[in-house]
């Protein structure tokens, strides 16, 4: 499963890795909501949360579902401007009026997508312009708590003025937490941004999709940028841009903006010290590795110490040949190194790897 985005006739010019205040902005929201998402901002997440006012924390709640579940493309209005080419702004408050840009019906769409199953990458109308969509909408919100029912209903009747609530709400959120914490980290997010630009310019896009996440890749012949997830999506960059977005707090999250109508976006966590998740397919390939019981007898021993081909045979009961098959699945799901001992060749179980398959698994699943 994959998300495509069809770059045909994209020009270099028309690529941009720009940081993004509002989109940053929506991943501390969603890491202070999901604090189990983020394990390694755990002290940001209880220094903000003890800090917060009442009030604000309480509104907090009342608009959650915008970035808890996923992350809302009222993040990134940018994007859905006309000509398709806009960019982030420097500052949330360029940003916010970015956002006030979107009409009501670009709006709501957004707001509404993931909590109400709107559809995504097709041209349909919304809920403000079809009443069956409008009712459905509120049943499914319902479905999900008076809040969010009482949140849709307002935001179906009168729009202008939640998106008025919800300007103020963010810069409340700058005032009292995420001004500091931008000024932070967004040292570090320009220079990655400076940093992928340098690639893209000395040496084309697919090295700075490389540099970007293992997960993305770039079919140069075909003209198709293919990002790993574990679901079903499609876009094209048209006559618009392609827009690359770093963010420091929103690991493992790698997000691809691919709604109908708007300049495809793509949202990436800075590079740290971690090493890069495996993707879906090398996920899937170590786990039914290690679901057979004869490898995962064989994981006892190759844990303990390094071992021939032989000598797992003569412990086994097993032929050499035998051994040497499941050694191979073990090894193409990069479980297992091989190396050269004299006229031996001595198989041991990588356990770094295996101690990673918890949390490359936790990273799959959120990516």
């Amino acid at each position: 499963m994959s998300v495509r985005i069809d770059i045909t006739g994209l020009p270099p010019e028309r690529i941009s890795v720009v940081p993004s205040p509002l989109a940053e902005l929506g991943m501390a929201l969603h890491a202070l909501s999901e604090p189990g998402h983020h394990p390694q901002l755990q002290g940001w997440v209880t220094a903000v949360s003890t800090r917060l006012e009442p009030d604000l924390a309480d509104r907090l709640c009342e608009a959650e579902f915008l970035w808890r579940t996923t992350f809302s493309d009222v993040f990134a209005p940018f994007a859905g401007l006309p000509g398709g080419r806009a960019l982030p702004g420097a500052t949330l408050a360029e940003e916010l009026d970015l956002l006030d840009k979107l009409t009501d019906e670009q709006f709501v769409n957004a707001a509404l997508e993931f909590t109400c199953q709107l559809r995504y990458d097709l041209p349909e109308p919304g809920p403000l312009a079809d009443p069956a969509l409008r009712q459905r909408a509120l049943e499914l919100a319902a479905a999900r708590g008076s809040v969010q029912e009482r949140f849709t209903r307002r935001l179906l009747t009168d729009p202008p003025a939640v998106r008025a609530w919800l300007r103020q709400l963010l810069r409340d959120c700058e005032e009292a937490f995420f001004a500091d914490t931008w000024a932070r980290i967004q040292p570090q997010l320009a220079a990655d941004a400076r940093h992928k630009t340098e690639l893209l310019r000395r040496k084309g896009l697919k090295e700075a999709l490389a540099a970007v996440s293992g997960a993305v890749t770039l079919d140069e012949a075909a003209g198709v940028i293919t990002v790993d997830k574990i679901m079903e999506g499609h876009t094209a960059t048209g006559d618009g841009g392609l827009v690359l977005v770093p963010t420091s707090l929103g690991r493992p999250h790698l997000m691809v903006l691919h709604r109908f109508g708007w300049q495809p976006a793509l949202t990436y966590p800075v590079s740290g010290s971690r090493p890069q998740a495996p993707t879906v397919e090398q996920l899937t390939r170590r786990l039914d590795a290690l679901a057979h019981p004869v490898r995962m007898r064989l994981c006892r021993h190759l844990a303990r110490a390094p071992h021939t081909t032989s000598e797992l045979a003569d412990a086994h009961g097993m032929s050499a040949p035998e051994i040497s098959r499941h050694l191979s699945v073990l090894k193409k799901a990069g479980l297992v190194t091989t190396r050269r001992r004299g006229r031996y060749a001595q198989h041991q179980l990588d356990l770094s790897a295996v101690a990673r398959l918890g949390s490359d698994f936790i990273e799959g699943v959120l990516r």
